[in-house]
């Protein structure tokens, strides 16, 4: 086959067919899940209005998605990669299906609001189980598409249709509450999921890379441990991007900001939701023309600490706009943080451990979001909404110092893996 010139090409990887399919699937399968957590979130506190509650989302989910994590990871690199993605879109499916039932008025007639409730956070939990094995899936599927020396624009622009999901998911979710109910918002999720199976029918069957096909999973599980343990970029990296999003989980009492404190309502919600996305999916947009391989280690250590910065500010204040910039800006600190560690993982990976890598990057920081709402969810229980996030933003910052002073992520740059994967092209 012959392939397109891509040295210092934006759109390189958008030059492989297969490879745009695969975005539209991701594109897909992020909406329709942002827009499911955001219904569900709005759904539950509306029935218990009780902080805790919302932190118990997050719970549900992480539990099965750490759990599951590393034995998803050998399966992962065992298995076919696009029949596993079409098994996972299936489970999503289903488990969205179910929610549009648990919300619709003429189903739940009858029952207690302690059962519909248990009800959906059964189907959260159900959820993570397929979370579990969809993160690895997908970006095991990825490396499968382009090659090598593409990664780096593949995963930018792969975290950029990941950003647009974000940002359009939650900002459709409130203005479609506020439209067309909880139930029919519901309906149009289960619809994006079908959108990406379908999709995915138009990607090949890909070869299985791993040599070690039936290796023992305890044998599995213990090299990708192994591997990520003694590598120290790539355990700096997850390990601080981890206690970031642990600490900064001031997104999950966004509900009790809109309702309580901003009194906002759902289309207020809906743009509290969607401005870090929205300034997320620029900053990595603008990261496919301004590469950010050069001195990687300290940018991500300054978009982590603004990243911190921005969340006391939001924290603290009572007017909307402030509360909208503040997010904002957070979000273009967090688009950094996303692009550096998406790169490292794609460079600093080998192919046939890509699945047992990237859950136990799930484990550090995919999972770290539904452990942060459930952080946040308990410290506004325990100390006060406000208070809570504040505090979550100054564990960021410190941690973020501690990384500098301790670690060698200050002297990460990856501009000679960029090199060398060009002189092997």
């Amino acid at each position: 086959m012959n392939q397109p010139t891509i040295k210092k090409d934006p759109y390189a990887a958008l030059r492989f067919k297969e490879f745009n399919t695969f975005l539209l699937v991701r594109f897909a399968m992020v909406f329709a899940w942002s827009m499911q957590f955001i219904v569900i979130e709005w759904e539950v506190y509306s029935l218990t209005k009780n902080p805790l509650s919302l932190g118990l989302i997050g719970l549900m989910e992480v539990i099965p998605a750490v759990g599951m994590a590393l034995f998803a990871g050998h399966i992962v690199d065992q298995r076919e990669k696009k029949g596993l993605l079409l098994k996972c879109i299936l489970g999503f499916s289903v488990i969205s299906f179910g929610l549009f039932l648990l919300t619709w008025p003429v189903v739940i007639e009858g029952y207690s609001q302690n059962t519909v409730l248990y009800s959906i956070y059964f189907l959260v939990f159900l959820g993570g189980l397929v979370r579990a094995f969809l993160g690895p899936t997908i970006f095991s599927l990825l490396s499968l598409l382009v090659p090598k020396k593409v990664y780096p624009n593949a995963a930018t622009w792969s975290s950029s249709v990941w950003q647009i999901g974000a940002v359009l998911g939650p900002a459709i979710a409130g203005f479609s509450i506020n439209w067309i109910g909880v139930h029919w918002s519901m309906c149009a999720v289960f619809g994006f999921s079908i959108l990406a199976l379908l999709a995915l029918t138009q990607i090949t069957t890909k070869p299985i890379l791993n040599p070690k096909i039936g290796e023992p999973v305890m044998d599995s599980l213990k090299e990708g441990l192994k591997f990520v343990y003694h590598n120290k970029t790539i355990l700096g990296v997850i390990s601080l991007d981890m206690f970031a999003v642990l600490f900064g989980g001031a997104v999950a009492l966004l509900p009790i900001y809109a309702q309580d404190i901003l009194k906002v309502g759902p289309e207020g919600f809906g743009v509290l939701r969607a401005a870090p996305a929205v300034g997320s999916f620029l900053m990595i947009l603008t990261s496919a023309y301004v590469p950010l391989y050069k001195k990687a280690g300290m940018k991500l250590l300054v978009a982590i600490f603004v990243f911190g910065l921005c969340i006391i500010v939001f924290g603290v204040s009572t007017i909307f706009w402030i509360s909208v910039i503040a997010l904002f800006l957070s979000g273009v600190a967090d688009g950094i943080s996303v692009v550096i560690r998406q790169t490292i993982l794609q460079l600093k990976t080998p192919d046939h451990m890509r699945g047992r890598v990237s859950s136990v990057n799930s484990m550090f920081v995919g999972s770290s979001n539904e452990l942060g709402a459930f952080e946040s969810g308990l410290a506004a229980k325990l100390m006060g909404t406000v208070t809570s996030v504040v505090f979550g933003g100054t564990m960021t910052l410190l941690t973020v110092v501690l990384t500098g002073w301790k670690t060698p992520i200050p002297q990460l740059d990856l501009q000679k893996d960029m090199d060398a994967n060009n002189d092997d092209a």
